[in-house]
């Protein structure tokens, strides 16, 4: 049986947050054409990670060692220690990238609530609305692990947004290796995938047949890949490429994804430089 990956990354569309985020877009493409007027401060990040758990039921209040879990795979997949990363094909092997960014677990918040599920309007972040608020967010990222409700397995708050709200949000149930993990998304893919968002990467397809994920080495993919597709997966947009379903940023189940490329760490690295929009987290 096939699972469809359900995600959804916030991009709001207010005119304010628009052009802030153009302004971001203008920054990264100047940083990959010459990245050395914006050197990373010790040329490494290490960026503390806050877990706001939120819980009705004894299964929803996840171990700590479910969510030191997911902070291992975080470690693992931005670092390209991952397990499967040797099963990048060698047609994207010049590729595919150890991005160098590391996850340290920084605190635990927990909160016991009568909600059944929260959805996608940012209720959890919010403590008027029985959530938690982030806790400084300008130099930690805050992830929510709750019930999201609606088969929505995660979703993230693009560089630009509003501080109040910032941060990824992940399902219990997708989240980490062990405890309430659940098969296909028990890998702790989802947060990686999130945590993308979070770091200024768009869905590979770019949210549109044929769409442009805005990075040069990754192929023009028809659309969202779901399950694991067998390799080689051809692309019927022009040129006919071979879609790299692999990569992280696509819909494929946990076990399908083990990727990211040079031009998307890229992207990422843009986001912590000097002047960038992610800077505070350099200290």
């Amino acid at each position: 049986m096939c699972f469809a990956r359900s995600s959804r990354s916030t991009i709001e569309r207010r005119p304010t947050l628009s052009a802030r985020m153009s302004e971001i877009e203008e920054f990264t493409e100047n940083f990959q054409k010459n990245n050395a007027n914006y050197r990373l401060v010790n040329g490494r990040i290490e960026i503390p990670v806050v877990v706001n758990v939120l819980y009705k039921t004894a299964a929803e209040n996840i171990s700590l060692a479910q969510i030191q879990s997911q902070i291992d795979v975080l470690n693992k997949d931005f670092n390209a220690t991952n397990t499967d990363y040797n099963q990048v094909p060698a047609l994207f092997s010049g590729v595919k990238a150890n991005v160098g960014i590391t996850f340290v677990l920084d605190q635990v918040v927990r909160k016991a609530t009568t909600k059944s599920s929260w959805g996608t309007r940012d209720a959890m972040k919010k403590n008027n609305q029985g959530g938690l608020a982030p806790i400084t967010p300008t130099t930690k990222m805050n992830l929510w692990v709750c019930t999201i409700g609606g088969g929505i397995l995660g979703y993230a708050q693009f560089p630009g947004g509003s501080s109040a709200t910032d941060g990824v949000v992940c399902d219990s149930r997708y989240f980490g290796t062990t405890g309430t993990a659940t098969f296909p998304f028990n890998l702790g893919r989802t947060a990686t995938h999130e945590v993308g968002h979070w770091m200024n990467l768009r869905h590979i397809w770019g949210d549109a047949t044929c769409g442009s994920d805005l990075v040069a080495d990754t192929p023009t993919h028809n659309t969202a890949n779901y399950c694991v597709p067998t390799y080689p997966h051809l692309s019927t947009c022009s040129g006919t490429p071979v879609e790299m379903t692999m990569n992280y940023m696509d819909y494929t189940d946990d076990r399908g994804m083990y990727m990211f490329s040079l031009g998307q760490k890229s992207r990422m690295d843009a986001v912590f430089a000097v002047g960038g929009s992610r800077a505070s987290f350099r200290n």
